[in-house]
């Protein structure tokens, strides 16, 4: 298997302000259009482009030697970089380290301006920064289940010591279990539901997975048993509003965060019908 193509920068000449979303695959993605509305409505003038590459290398190269004009804000991380993006920035935020994963890049001015200065870069590129790592999707987590095994009796024999989940989050594709490891993780989920059905009348289950529909396997497995299902689009809302918080400086008011809610879910409706 041969390596990535390299990175190729995107263009941005008709924007004031920039921020990015790398990852890969990322061609369906809402973030762009969430931070439009977001922009928009907040009269802060940006715009975020997609990167869809796997050379994380190249695309980090590009925002350390990145134009002045426009002015680079920072950029939204996605699969497959959220981890392995961690050892090539120059700093985690608390929420980022104690996650383990980054899905927010922002700039931070380098305290000392000689710090790492290279003589060789161009005027025209932004001042010496730092790239930092957070993640805005950070929640109280008390137990934590984690499986290493095939074996269903060796799962189930554990987790049902486990009390009950009052919160479950779904980070998987919609699809049907095929292989052994799978239908282990789905029993896994399917007793925590029950279990807390049983006990205090189910939970509430984010699900992430909103593309192609939000409509899955597991969430609806999540009615059947009495739980409240909360789409990802929320999630997404959330993350893209705190996402401009953090480049701008700018609050994004709930009034805000319902017209780019609105908006979102129009576009996905929209591209459900195709």
């Amino acid at each position: 298997m041969g390596s990535a193509p390299p990175f190729t920068p995107p263009s941005i000449s008709h924007l004031s302000q920039v921020a990015y979303l790398v990852g890969d695959p990322i061609a369906h993605s809402s973030s762009p259009s969430l931070h439009e509305h977001i922009s928009t409505n907040t009269g802060v003038p940006y715009g975020q482009v997609l990167v869809e590459t796997r050379d994380l290398d190249g695309f980090l190269a590009y925002l350390r030697s990145h134009p002045t004009s426009p002015k680079l804000l920072g950029s939204g991380v996605t699969m497959p970089h959220k981890v392995t993006v961690i050892p090539r920035l120059d700093g985690l935020t608390p929420e980022a380290a104690a996650v383990g994963a980054v899905n927010t890049i922002f700039l931070q001015k380098k305290e000392n301006e000689n710090e790492n200065e290279d003589p060789s870069s161009e005027p025209n590129k932004v001042a010496a920064v730092k790239l930092i790592g957070h993640n805005t999707d950070t929640i109280g987590v008390r137990d934590a289940f984690l499986n290493n095994s095939n074996s269903l009796p060796a799962v189930l024999d554990p987790a049902s010591a486990f009390s009950p989940p009052a919160l479950v989050v779904s980070a998987v594709p919609d699809f049907t279990p095929s292989t052994d490891a799978e239908r282990v993780v789905r029993q896994i989920l399917t007793l925590f539901l029950k279990t807390a059905a049983a006990s205090n009348g189910g939970g509430v289950l984010l699900e992430m997975c909103y593309h192609p529909s939000p409509d899955t396997e597991i969430s609806r497995l999540a009615l059947e048993n009495g739980w409240q299902v909360i789409g990802g689009i929320e999630a997404m809302v959330a993350q893209g509003c705190a996402q401009s918080q953090l480049w701008t400086g700018v609050e994004v008011s709930e009034a805000v965060r319902n017209i780019a809610r609105d908006e979102v879910r129009k576009r996905l409706q929209q591209q459900h019908q195709h």
